[in-house]
């Protein structure tokens, strides 16, 4: 295998083969290069799923910072435009499956990339899970009675079978359901517009919310500024594209690109509606009150019949969200299986490729099986298994881009961020921001950050004590 310590052989047009080398066998033995730009965008948008940010994120947002929260929405959505930077650049020069913890492992160092790893593969396998919890709750409209935890392991099952397709298979699917859940955005905001209540200068310079009396009082700076740490996960999913660098034609060019565009999408699709909702509700104490807040928007102005159609889109969103998430998470423990993370025969195992899709079917079932079983944890314990690793993740990048700037390390690249270093740096401050409002949220914040800390210093003890003593140096895409 090729070395990837440099960035010159993550961007050479040896590492940048169209189709792997055969194994013994006749089998192959390495990812295919079958994507384009439009194609990761796909599966990148699906990760991210506006429609389920806008459905279940956005109305937690409104609970926090009432109308304030779109200017939460609005101070995350430039958080994450620095964000998307950083991610454009760092998958620019190091388009790899492996993603964050192959990136920050190359320039940062083993020890740092390692403790990314451990922290991001508990999310990449929760957060599949996360979803597929969630979907009982639409289904349930659909199907009354659904058990829903076995509806969510019955969504992992099937979104694993997507995933040992063709990557572009699954991206033609993934680009169906993520019309239909656009399409329900789409009539979110329509209904919004047409049936305005309000001015939009209200909602800008008079944001109120529901206090613990049930009165709608102005919003505090405070409560905004907490309303944007969970702003800022609505969009998160944009650095996604990196985890397909191996499959995709000209990667070096078309990942970064790929961010930028993901990034500057989700923001539409999720701004536009939260506008069109509070110009819309009827009333807005009876909205930020409700349990379904944009239930209350298609049931007032369109019916019981389009709320059911909304609850079939969602449920499809849902799905969609599911399938790529478990594509992130086989490519990544593809790379941990070829970078011989594991004992040697788990990490046969995990890069093994399907000979027909050319996917790696080994690392898919894994995924899928894992997830599969978180489904079985507690709703609040995924969130917290989710909550913060997020935020290391932010940060340790943040550093990435800023080191590898100066050492040259991602001089290979294509994409050259703008106003640099000011986006990392702006970046770097909202996390540590951010990582002081979860610590306030003492029943999922706080338990959430104590969790990520001691997986992080697992991950680093594994490194120390096993992988520092083999010599142990990460691998790329086979020449």
């Amino acid at each position: 295998m090729t070395d990837l310590a440099t960035p010159d052989a993550a961007i050479s047009g040896k590492g940048d083969a169209v189709a792997p080398v055969d194994g013994a066998g006749g089998q192959p033995s390495g990812l295919k290069r079958s994507m384009g730009l439009l194609g990761v965008l796909m599966i990148t948008l699906s990760a991210i799923s506006p429609a389920s940010s806008v459905f279940i994120i956005v109305p937690g947002i409104f609970a926090t910072g009432g109308s304030g929260a779109l200017i939460a929405m609005a101070v995350g959505a430039l958080v994450g435009l620095c964000m998307s930077f950083v991610y454009a650049e760092l998958a620019s020069a190091f388009p790899l499956s492996g993603g964050e913890y192959a990136i920050v492992g190359r320039i940062l160092g083993p020890f740092a990339g390692f403790v990314v790893l451990g922290v991001g593969v508990m999310q990449l396998i929760a957060i599949p899970a996360v979803m597929a919890v969630g979907i009982g709750v639409y289904l349930d409209v659909l199907i009354p009675g659904a058990p829903p935890v076995a509806a969510a392991v019955l969504t992992v099952a099937l979104a694993a079978g997507v995933c040992v397709l063709h990557l572009r298979a699954s991206a033609v699917v993934t680009g169906a359901f993520l019309a239909v859940e656009l399409l329900a955005l789409a009539a979110l905001a329509a209904l919004g517009f047409f049936h305005a209540a309000r001015p939009l200068s209200e909602v800008v310079l008079h944001p109120v919310f529901l206090d613990t009396t049930g009165t709608l009082s102005a919003v505090s700076p405070t409560l905004i500024a907490m309303a944007v740490s969970l702003s800022i996960f609505s969009y998160n999913g944009y650095g996604s594209a990196v985890y397909f660098g191996e499959e995709t034609h000209d990667a070096s060019r078309h990942i970064g690109r790929t961010v930028l565009l993901a990034l500057l999408v989700t923001v539409i699709c999720e701004i536009v509606p939260v506008i069109a909702v509070l110009l819309g509700a009827p009333d807005l104490r009876t909205f930020f009150s409700s349990h379904d807040m944009m239930g209350v928007i298609f049931l007032s102005y369109a019916g019981p019949v389009a709320n059911v159609l909304v609850s079939f889109c969602l449920v499809l969103a849902i799905l969609n969200a599911v399938i790529a998430n478990l594509l992130m998470c086989s490519r990544q423990l593809y790379s941990i299986g070829r970078d011989r993370i594991l004992p040697a025969r788990l990490s046969d195992g995990l890069t093994v490729i399907h000979p027909r899709f050319h996917s790696p079917w080994g690392a898919t079932f894994v995924a899928g099986a894992l997830s599969g079983a978180a489904c079985l944890i507690s709703e609040q314990m995924l969130l917290i298994i989710t909550g913060s690793g997020i935020l290391i993740m932010y940060m340790a990048l943040c550093l990435a881009v800023i080191v590898g700037r100066r050492n040259g390390l991602t001089a290979g690249g294509h994409y050259r961020m703008p106003l640099f270093p000011l986006p990392p740096l702006l970046a770097f401050l909202a996390m540590v921001g951010v990582t002081g409002m979860n610590w306030m949220d003492a029943q999922v914040g706080r338990p959430s950050l104590v969790l990520t800390l001691f997986v992080a210093l697992g991950a680093g003890a594994y490194y120390l004590l096993v992988l520092s003593r083999r010599g142990w140096r990460m691998q790329g895409p086979q020449s």
